[in-house]
C-alpha cells in the first residue's frame, strides 16, 4: 500500500489527480447525456459519439508523438504509418466478419471478387478472430519500429534525416497500398463494415460502447506515459534529448532507450488505428498521406511538448478547429493550418499547455494582498 501511495505522489500531485478524475469524469458522460433527455430526445446527439471517438483516437496519436519527439527528442514524420497499420489490421477482421453478407454474397471480401481473386491471400488467414486482429494491430507497427529504429539509432541518424527517411517511409507504404494487388483493397480501401464481435456496427449502443473503449485506452496509455517520463527512464531520455553525447560518456548506451520509446510510441498509434477504424467504418491509403503526419507534429506543437497532456489536448483542438473549418470553408484549412504552426512556433513554443503553466507559476511568484500589507505594515515601523 505504501509504494503504491508512492507511485501515486510520484505520477502526479493531488491537484492533477483531481483535474484527471474531472477530465475522466466528462469523458464518460457523454454515452450517459447521450441516453437521456428530457423529452425522450438525447442530450447528446448520435452523432457525437463516434465524433469525440474519433478526436479521442487522435488524442492517443499525439500523445504517443509528444512521447517520443517530446521527451525524446525524436521528429517523427512517420506515425501515420504505425497508425494506418493499426487501423488495416482491425479492418482486416471486420472486412472477414462481413461474411456472405456482402454485395457478391461471398466468403471473399467484395473488392477481391470484383478483381476476379479465387482465394484469399495467405497473410488474410486467421483474421476472422479477433484476439489476433488485436494482437497484430499492436504487434506489427511495433515490429515495424522496431526493426526500422534499430538500424536507424545505431547508425546514429537523427535531426532532420530522421524525419526524412520516416516521412519516405510513409509514402513507400501509401504507393503500396494504392495498388491493387497487394490486397488491400487499393484505392478504396477497406470500407462497409458490418458487425464488431457479432454486433452491428449502425447499432448505437455499439458505437456508445466503442467510445467508452477508446476513453479507456486513452486514459490507460497516458497513465503508461506518465509512469515512463516520471521514472529514471524518462530522466534518461530527457537528457539524451538536450545531451545525448554526455549521456555516451556517462556511459549509456542511447540505442537501446530510443528504441523502446520509439517502439512503445508505434504501439500506441497501432492501438488507436484499431479503435478509429471501426468508428469511422473505413480506412484507406489516404490516411498515409505525408501530409498527416506532418499535421501529427503540429497537433503536439500547437498542445505544448514534454507535457503529455499537450499532445492530446492539441490533437483535440486542432482537429475540432479542422471539423468546423473544413464544413464551412474547406478551402482554407490547409492555409489555416500553416498559419496556425507558425504561430504557435513564433509566439507560444510551449504550446497551449505552456502558457496557462507560465500563468500559474506566475501567480504562485506573487504574494497575496494580505501578506504584502502585512509585509508592509512590519516595515513602516522599522524605517522610522
Amino acid at each position: 500500500m505504501d509504494r503504491l501511495k508512492e507511485l501515486l505522489r510520484t505520477l502526479h500531485t493531488p491537484r492533477q489527480w483531481l483535474i484527471l478524475a474531472a477530465v475522466s469524469c466528462a469523458l464518460f458522460s457523454l454515452p450517459i447525456l447521450n441516453t437521456l433527455g428530457a423529452d425522450g430526445s438525447a442530450a447528446v446527439p448520435d452523432r457525437v459519439i463516434p465524433l469525440f471517438g474519433k478526436f479521442l483516437c487522435f488524442a492517443l496519436v499525439g500523445l504517443a508523438m509528444d512521447l517520443v519527439w517530446g521527451y525524446t527528442g525524436v521528429l517523427s514524420l512517420g506515425h501515420a504509418v504505425f497508425f494506418s497499420l493499426g487501423g488495416y489490421a482491425m479492418g482486416m477482421y471486420l472486412m472477414r466478419a462481413i461474411g456472405k453478407e456482402g454485395v457478391y454474397r461471398s466468403e471473399l471480401p467484395d473488392f477481391m471478387v470484383f478483381l476476379d481473386w479465387k482465394e484469399l491471400p495467405w497473410y488474410w488467414h486467421g483474421f476472422e478472430h479477433f484476439p489476433l486482429a488485436a494482437i497484430m494491430a499492436l504487434l506489427v507497427p511495433g515490429l515495424l519500429a522496431l526493426i526500422f529504429g534499430f538500424f536507424a539509432f545505431r547508425s546514429r541518424i537523427k535531426g532532420v534525416y530522421f524525419s526524412i527517411i520516416t516521412q519516405a517511409l510513409t509514402y513507400a507504404l501509401m504507393l503500396m497500398m494504392f495498388r491493387n494487388d497487394t490486397g488491400f483493397g487499393g484505392n478504396n480501401g477497406l470500407t462497409d463494415f458490418k458487425r464488431l464481435l457479432g454486433y452491428p456496427l449502425a447499432d448505437q449502443a455499439v458505437k456508445r460502447g466503442l467510445y467508452v473503449a477508446t476513453v479507456i485506452a486513452l486514459l490507460l496509455a497516458y497513465m503508461l506515459c506518465r509512469y515512463i517520463v516520471t521514472s529514471k527512464l524518462g530522466r534518461v531520455l530527457l537528457a539524451l534529448r538536450d545531451a545525448e553525447s554526455r549521456v555516451m560518456f556517462s556511459g549509456y548506451e542511447p540505442l537501446k532507450f530510443k528504441l523502446f520509446v520509439w517502439t512503445v510510441s508505434a504501439m500506441l498509434c497501432g492501438l488507436a488505428g484499431a479503435l478509429y477504424v471501426p468508428q469511422v467504418g473505413i480506412i484507406n491509403p489516404s490516411e498515409l498521406a505525408p501530409a498527416n503526419s506532418i499535421e501529427i507534429a503540429i497537433w503536439v506543437a500547437v498542445g505544448g511538448r514534454s507535457t503529455l497532456v499537450g499532445g492530446a489536448l492539441g490533437a483535440l483542438l486542432v482537429n475540432g478547429l479542422k471539423s468546423w473549418l473544413t464544413a464551412a470553408y474547406p478551402e482554407l484549412w490547409l492555409y489555416v493550418l500553416g498559419m496556425l504552426f507558425i504561430a504557435v512556433t513564433l509566439f507560444l513554443p510551449q504550446g497551449v499547455v505552456g502558457l496557462f503553466a507560465r500563468k500559474a507559476r506566475a501567480q504562485a511568484a506573487e504574494p497575496e494582498p494580505e501578506v504584502s500589507e502585512a509585509l508592509a505594515a512590519e516595515e513602516k515601523p522599522s524605517q522610522a
